[in-house]
């Protein structure tokens, strides 16, 4: 699967799965931004989302705010957390940004703590979109 993005009912899937990974990050963006709502805003609405409660048009909203809150972090784990949640929020519009939850997640972590974040977030991942994200089977 190499299209940017996928049927609305594969998009709901993804982004619960972003989801999933940027709410174990989120302490990282927190420690530094702990009133700084953005981020927790794009989590519940790409929950929304993936219940059908919410359009795509305000998904990009939220990942938009949460690039803004990327831009005003100082610390680059915090950078990376908020870009991770941005990309995620984005895949309601397009399914690849679900793409860049990994190279974010890399940027936000290191040594060990990195190893165990992207195993979980592999097997997290439902089966069917493991070519699509990490483009092969992993």
């Amino acid at each position: 699967m190499n299209d940017l993005t996928l049927p609305l009912e594969e998009r709901q899937q993804l982004i619960l799965w972003a989801a999933a990974c940027v709410e174990r990050l989120l302490p990282v963006f927190v420690d530094e931004q702990p009133d700084d709502l953005r981020l927790a805003n794009a989590l519940e609405g790409a929950k929304q989302f993936a219940a059908g409660n919410l359009s795509v048009g305000a998904m990009r909203t939220l990942a938009f705010d949460c690039h803004a809150a990327a831009r005003e972090a100082s610390q680059p784990a915090a950078t990376a957390v908020a870009r991770a949640c941005g990309q995620g929020a984005a895949i309601a519009h397009m399914a690849g940004h679900s793409r860049n939850i990994v190279g974010y997640t890399s940027k936000a972590l290191s040594g060990q703590s990195l190893e165990e974040e992207l195993d979980w977030q592999r097997t997290q991942l439902p089966v069917q979109f493991r070519s699509y994200v990490y483009g092969q089977i992993v």
